[in-house]
């Protein structure tokens, strides 16, 4: 199986489920793993077969930016879910990192995988 990847996508918006949370915006890191074949594209080196990471970057960068959203699950799903139906992927994997959410730890975050292979 073939699969397009993006790392680290860094988006600032408003999560969070306290009142101070609320009135600022935080970071969370996402990660993609997506199932493409790549071959057609790989075999005419054309664009118009290729899953556009950065078309994709950008439409779950203004999805989870365009209303607060309280659960990094919640951002999992959508992003989820936005990949299969706006972009044809059979099989996502999804990964959400919020960084200094608890002061003891780096980040903590979760993981989902939705779709067939």
């Amino acid at each position: 199986m073939d699969k397009v990847l993006i790392s680290q996508l860094k988006v600032e918006t408003v999560i969070g489920i306290y009142e101070w949370e609320k009135q600022i915006h935080q970071t969370l890191l996402i990660d993609l793993e997506m199932a493409w074949d790549n071959r057609p594209a790989a075999q005419t080196d054309d664009y118009q077969h290729a899953l556009c990471y950065e078309t994709v970057s950008n439409k779950l960068t203004a999805l989870i930016t365009e209303q607060p959203i309280e659960l990094i699950e919640t951002v999992a799903e959508r992003c989820a879910e936005c990949v299969m139906n706006e972009f044809d992927v059979p099989w996502v994997k999804v990964r959400v990192m919020k960084p200094g959410a608890v002061p003891a730890a780096q980040a903590v975050g979760v993981e989902i995988e939705r779709g067939h292979i």
